[in-house]
């Protein structure tokens, strides 16, 4: 077997882990719980998805990848297991579905290469890279450096990609993510916990709020949660963070897109202080 060389996503202290959904009703549980469209999806297939309280505020976001008729995995930010995983649990019934952690037996990698089809390696798309699920004790991984990992960091910034981490569940409601504009919500499925509120800001086209693209030449590192202003005084809330390529932070933040609306000064919370930062364009467009 070939070396694998990979980018290691699973280091702390944000670094990502794997949760099985295992039975017959994995699927359809699924659906019952996340915003995206679960049932239908090929095995092989992978699909971003929110977990949402009754506000329709996202809780966690899950990137899924249906291995088997009976089995969907799920790849999401570690802080979060403890807030997800029972959250889920309490709703399974009698539902024939067993969660598990399978964070300490697989190791989450970046790859900007598809490697060759393995069968103890799962692959999942990420916008034009791959997240690869490795056997932990695989004798040929190879973990990139920490210079590689702010590299994947910048690209997952530049595609727009969100995450959600414990400093920022149930802060944004899902279109404030861009979650409609990445497959992440299906508005023709049936119910799902938010889905009212989801449903009524996407119908009454309400959502004021968008996930932007931002750069901030200097400062401290934003970090997820704390507050942002432009250059024209407009809040935004940070979402994350990384190093830009030319020094500085390139940063993905919620705030008003409407150039009209008045300006708002932004108050800095925890121990970030506020960054005055300028637009950067994102690869997909904004509705009107």
């Amino acid at each position: 077997m070939s070396r694998l060389v990979g980018i290691d996503l699973s280091s702390p202290p944000d670094g990502l882990g794997v949760l099985a959904f295992r039975g017959p009703d994995a699927a359809k549980f699924l659906q019952g719980q996340l915003s995206a469209e679960i049932e239908k999806l090929a095995t092989g297939a992978a699909t971003f998805a929110g977990l949402h309280n009754p506000q329709g505020r996202v809780i966690a976001l899950l990137a899924l990848l249906r291995t088997a008729p009976d089995e969907i995995l799920a790849v999401l930010p570690r802080d979060l297991f403890s807030t997800v995983e029972p959250r889920l649990r309490k709703y399974i019934l009698r539902a024939k579905v067993r969660i598990e952690d399978l964070s300490d037996s697989l190791q989450v990698l970046g790859s900007t290469i598809r490697p060759s089809p393995a069968t103890e390696i799962r692959q999942l798309p990420w916008s034009d890279r791959w997240v690869l699920l490795v056997p932990a004790d695989h004798p040929d991984m190879f973990a990139g450096r920490m210079s590689a990992r702010a590299h994947w960091e910048r690209a997952d910034v530049a595609a727009g990609l969100p995450q959600v981490y414990l400093a920022t569940s149930e802060t944004f409601v899902a279109q404030m993510l861009n979650l409609d504009l990445l497959g992440a919500i299906a508005f023709d499925k049936g119910c799902y916990t938010g889905q009212e509120v989801i449903a009524r800001a996407h119908y009454r086209g309400r959502v004021k709020r968008r996930l932007q693209r931002w750069h901030a030449a200097s400062g401290p590192e934003p970090r997820p949660g704390s507050s942002a202003r432009t250059a024209d005084g407009r809040s935004l809330t940070v979402v994350r963070a990384a190093v830009g390529a030319q020094g500085g932070w390139d940063l993905l933040a919620v705030g008003n897109f409407a150039a009209s609306e008045p300006a708002v000064e932004a108050v800095a919370t925890g121990d970030a202080d506020v960054l005055l930062v300028e637009p950067l364009p994102l690869p997909y467009s904004l509705p009107e």
